[in-house]
């Protein structure tokens, strides 16, 4: 049975007892409207940690204005149901002045020049938004584990980072991108897609497949087969980008690589990457 902390004090005076217990602790950050790509974070936790929190929090400082934050999913019933399944021993829901109790927070955590492009570029603000959520939570729940997707590439690059700039005493561990049977990345605004445009957010993992099919003939090559797949789909592209996944600049040479891509399907908005060898074969 998974129980539910609405506050700190809560969550602390839990936290205290498997401290005094000298138990392993992971942590799951959400934001809510989990889906089986979160209860494969959780299941991971559950292998490696005695204790696994998960946080459920829907943190307004990284969406825009105009962005989804009033319209996205909110489930709390099935989120606490998939918790209780998957063996999660603390769902922490805290609301936004439990977070934030000072109202919107003066210093944050910057993101640096990785920050900026790709999802940056197209959403100014949003990874200082994330990296300070990240970087509250860590210190609320104190974690020796911390689990993230590889679907949010270059989200999981910068928490790692980080945690390793800031000296932030835990460990990130890396999860696979989950993915439905039909290759379509598990997301939770997948729920927004009505049956036409299901169909059509195929084409996010056909660009990226059709870009590691052209990996042996050069990045340009990659590029381009992964940017007429979008085109030929007629969803509305947002980028493609093929980038060191050390420090996410653009890759124009043979090498380990990330293949990214953002696009719009009908009103919804998604990413999905790929790993991959330039000159090689996927990984």
């Amino acid at each position: 049975m998974t129980t539910v902390a609405r506050t700190r004090a809560e969550l602390s005076a839990i936290r205290s007892d498997w401290a005094a217990l000298g138990e392993s602790v992971a942590v799951v950050m959400t934001m809510g409207a989990l889906h089986a790509g979160h209860a494969e974070l959780i299941r991971q936790a559950r292998t490696r940690d005695e204790r696994v929190i998960v946080t459920d929090f829907l943190n307004p400082l990284q969406f825009a204005p105009g962005e989804d934050l009033d319209k996205y999913p909110r489930t709390f019933a099935a989120d606490l149901e998939l918790c209780s399944a998957g063996g999660v021993d603390l769902l922490f829901a805290p609301g936004p002045s439990e977070v934030y109790p000072q109202g919107d927070p003066i210093v944050r955590v910057a993101a640096g020049p990785v920050g900026d492009v790709l999802e940056g570029k197209s959403r100014p603000g949003h990874f200082d938004g994330v990296l300070t959520v990240v970087a509250k939570l860590l210190h609320i729940t104190a974690p020796h584990r911390a689990y993230f997707g590889q679907k949010d590439a270059q989200q999981l690059w910068l928490i790692t980072r980080m945690v390793r700039d800031l000296d932030i005493p835990v460990d990130v561990v890396e999860v696979a991108t989950v993915r439905d049977a039909d290759g379509l990345a598990l997301s939770s605004r997948n729920i927004y897609l009505v049956e036409a445009d299901r169909a059509d957010a195929l084409a996010l993992h056909e660009a990226l497949e059709a870009g590691a099919s052209a990996a042996t003939n050069g990045a340009s090559a990659v590029v381009s087969a992964a940017e007429a797949r979008l085109a030929a789909s007629g969803v509305k592209s947002d980028y493609v980008s093929l980038v060191d996944p050390e420090d996410f600049t653009v890759l124009d040479q043979p090498g380990e690589a990330l293949l990214l891509v953002a696009a719009h399907v009908g009103s919804t908005r998604l990413i999905d990457n790929v790993r991959l060898s330039v000159g090689g074969r996927q990984k």
